[in-house]
């Protein structure tokens, strides 16, 4: 009997799922039924994946999936994900002797110096810039869109969340805005069109850079906007404003010390700070292996409970949270979406691995969002409790005004 089998049938209480061993045997795995999970059935091509998928397999079957050692036959492979998401959200968190070494050593994974925090963000973002053009809208925003009503494209989600982060920075004429991990620079030049400010955009990503610049002067924006290649802790100087979307995930627990003195450091006294994450909603964990391994090496999705601790040892004020819970997986969606469409020029750019690399990602992550409690937070910081308005009510009406983008 192959050790998947006394695995697979402690782990699946809900849907059906059926493997065909690498002996052509079948095995069943049925549990209670829930809305929205379809049966699947995978097939094995390699005999050693009868004991490794036991061992290991948050990292084991993302890479028998690229390599085609394991495939989809009934079903497809968002389906497969979604019910082994849900299954894994319903065990313990640790679920094999593989899990719990990790989870045993997730701080020294998350540990992320000024060196190798460059290194770790290179191998995602410097990637061939035709590759992103594949499924981010047009303005290349790769973080969670905002979807006030479920009709948006993902080109006007994305618009919505710049306007809606951009209305939480209380912006003034004459400003300083820092943005920590600026991207392709679409938020530092939303940022200036619609206010008399002047921003910097930092990252450590080099092809990111190249591309923000060539963006600001062909907007004409190259004297309000400016990008550097930088890390945070080497930042000096002081700003009225810092905004930092999709960057915190970089960080890890062993820096949010450091990195919230360092926002505390480069605010002013009357400044306002907005940090948009990914965060975890049923308390700290450890990083996929295989996300943490083919996509995001050092990455790291905190709990609140992480984050809040070290915002208050810093000397900040917590001025707002908002929650966005589906929006991220329907951004996903979209992306995955777009991504398939286009496979074939992905394969063109890189490889059928690599297609198969990236599919897997999408559509785990969005399973992640959907079935394990993945979502994504927006953390406004002052350092009084003074300067930002006593209702929600400017938010709306700010972004209802904004016009330009």
């Amino acid at each position: 009997m192959p050790a998947f089998t006394r695995f697979l049938e402690k782990i699946v209480t809900c849907g059906t799922l059926t493997v065909i061993d690498a002996n052509g045997a079948t095995h069943r795995y049925e549990g209670e039924a829930v809305p929205g999970l379809v049966p699947v059935t995978i097939k094995l091509h390699d005999k050693s994946l009868h004991w490794k998928l036991a061992l290991r397999p948050t990292l084991v079957v993302g890479e028998a999936f690229m390599d085609g050692t394991l495939t989809i036959e009934e079903g497809t492979l968002y389906d497969f994900l979604a019910m082994a998401s849900e299954n894994i959200h319903r065990a313990d968190k640790r679920f094999s002797p593989g899990e719990r070494f990790s989870a045993i050593f997730r701080f020294l994974q998350q540990w992320n110096p000024v060196d190798k925090s460059k290194k770790n963000v290179a191998h995602h973002y410097d990637l061939s810039g035709g590759l992103y053009d594949l499924f981010l809208d047009s303005d290349r925003q790769y973080s969670c869109a905002y979807f006030p009503t479920p009709d948006l494209t993902i080109d006007e989600a994305q618009v919505a969340k710049r306007k809606h982060i951009i209305s939480k920075l209380l912006l003034a004429p004459g400003q300083r805005v820092l943005d920590i991990g600026c991207g392709w620079g679409g938020l530092a030049l939303s940022i200036a069109k619609v206010a008399d400010v002047e921003v910097t955009g930092i990252t450590l990503s080099e092809e990111q850079l190249k591309v923000a610049q060539r963006r600001a002067e062909e907007a004409q924006l190259a004297h309000k906007v400016h990008f550097l290649l930088c890390d945070y802790r080497n930042l000096t100087g002081q700003f009225d404003r810092i905004v930092s979307v999709g960057m915190f995930e970089h960080v890890g627990v062993v820096q949010f010390r450091q990195f919230f003195e360092t926002v505390r450091d480069r605010l002013t006294d009357a400044g306002v700070a907005l940090l948009h994450s990914i965060g975890r909603a049923h308390g700290p964990g450890a990083t996929n292996a295989w996300i943490r391994k083919y996509i995001f090496p050092g990455g790291y999705t905190p709990a609140l409970s992480e984050v809040l601790p070290e915002v208050e040892r810093s000397g900040l004020y917590v001025t707002d949270i908002e929650l966005l819970q589906l929006h991220y997986a329907e951004t996903l969606r979209a992306w995955r979406k777009r991504f398939m469409a286009r496979r074939d020029e992905a394969i063109k750019l890189y490889d059928e691995k690599f297609a198969r690399m990236w599919e897997f990602y999408l559509a785990g992550a969005e399973t992640a969002f959907r079935h394990q409690g993945q979502m994504v937070f927006q953390m406004q910081m002052a350092k009084r409790n003074d300067v930002t308005p006593w209702s929600r009510d400017y938010i709306a009406a700010t972004e209802h005004a904004m016009q330009g983008l």
